[in-house]
């Protein structure tokens, strides 16, 4: 089972870097050995001194921005109260001498074995593997490309995982820009209909985990902290709608389309609407939310909800010329503004988005949501009993 890792590195002289991977030893590996020119010659950061496990993504995401923003104090006491001679404990993996023990949720203590059995030397340059997308590098642009065409590209849990893992790799690689699209016809069509078909009978915390889930997958892309660009090939629903919108760019196609169809099958648009009301004001979002309509790429641009309407030949060719036009700017300003623009927006959003995780929870334990789904399913149209 796949687990993730909170870590903090450190230079000798104790300069410290904290950061989430799925592969904890690939990526001290990859920090020794320079992999990753501009971003590991940057952070000289070569020791592995404290980490901890994780079972679900989304609260490694939580415990490494809680982690990141503590003063420099605070990290030293954390990392002291386990190691506190400062062991390179990436050294120790060889001889079985961990001494770190496992924390958080998954309530498990004791020595990793399964990560000591998977030990290896990675080849220079290797990149996460995932099953969902696809993620190249090529003179300084990522491109991650939603790879589920026969799907349309819809929501996954292992599509938010991939997602999330990739806008990491992407974080910590040398690539200055992101270019973010889908393969096929669509861009993505909201939510794949076998995680759709599960979400009956879940629990309430099961319902408030998955909400918590999108939640991280949405404010990572958001608050991103390298420019980033959606080329929308197609249909972006739902799901899909939030994930092209969410970038500081948004090109599509002249054949674009674009809805928040919560309510039209029992859900409530509650996450993505605390993002759209930031974009377009109280009156349009309450035009698109309630009514659930889809709309196209001319009216969204009307809006302000994306940046051009471009050709299908031209629409990638686009995104890298936009991308070579970032690049011209100084990486590190183009950092701390997106960080000024995150930090206006936090607080307010913190306190939105705690709202938006309970409503959006809440809803599946009524009738109308079940009714929605299975109506969906069916293909047919709903019969409301407003319970």
């Amino acid at each position: 089972m796949r687990q993730f890792y909170v870590y903090i590195l450190s230079s000798k002289s104790r300069v410290l870097y904290t950061g989430i991977t799925d592969d904890i030893y690939r990526r001290t590996w990859e920090h020794k050995n320079d992999v990753n020119p501009g971003f590991t010659r940057d952070y000289r950061v070569h020791r592995l001194v404290y980490y901890e496990t994780f079972k679900y993504v989304n609260h490694a995401i939580a415990r490494e921005k809680a982690i990141k923003g503590w003063l420099r104090r605070k990290k030293i006491a954390l990392i002291e109260a386990e190691n506190p001679t400062w062991e390179d404990l990436s050294a120790s993996w060889f001889d079985g001498k961990q001494i770190l023990r496992f924390a958080q949720d998954d309530k498990f203590f004791g020595q990793d074995e399964q990560l000591k059995a998977n030990v290896h030397t990675p080849v220079p340059g290797l990149r996460m593997t995932y099953k969902t997308i696809q993620l190249a590098f090529d003179s300084g642009i990522a491109t991650l490309t939603l790879n589920r065409p026969e799907k349309r590209n819809a929501v996954s849990y292992e599509l938010i995982d991939d997602l999330v893992r990739a806008l990491e790799e992407v974080r910590d690689s040398s690539a200055g820009i992101l270019i973010l699209t889908g393969a096929g016809k669509a861009f993505c069509s909201g939510m794949d209909l076998d995680t759709l078909r599960g979400l009956i009978g879940r629990t309430p915390e099961q319902n408030r985990e998955d909400s918590r889930t999108m939640v991280g997958l949405f404010r990572s892309l958001y608050e991103f902290p390298k420019p980033t660009i959606a080329a929308v090939n197609g249909a972006a629903i739902a799901g899909g709608t939030g994930l092209a919108l969410l970038c500081d760019f948004t090109l599509a196609v002249p054949e674009a389309k674009f809805g928040y169809t919560e309510v039209r099958i029992g859900f409530v648009p509650a996450i993505v609407s605390t993002f759209l009301l930031r974009q377009v004001g109280e009156k349009i979002a309450r035009d698109l939310l309630l009514t659930g309509r889809i709309f196209d790429a001319a009216e969204a641009l009307n809006m302000g909800l994306i940046n051009e309407i471009v050709s299908p030949e031209k629409l990638l060719a686009r995104a890298r010329e936009l991308a070579a036009q970032l690049a011209e700017n100084s990486p590190l300003s183009l950092f701390y503004t997106k960080r000024l623009l995150t930090d206006h927006a936090r607080a307010e959003l913190d306190s939105q988005i705690d709202a938006a995780i309970r409503e959006n929870a809440g809803i599946r334990e009524s009738a109308d949501f079940r009714e929605g789904i299975a109506s969906f399913l069916e293909k047919r149209k709903p019969k409301w009993t407003g319970r």
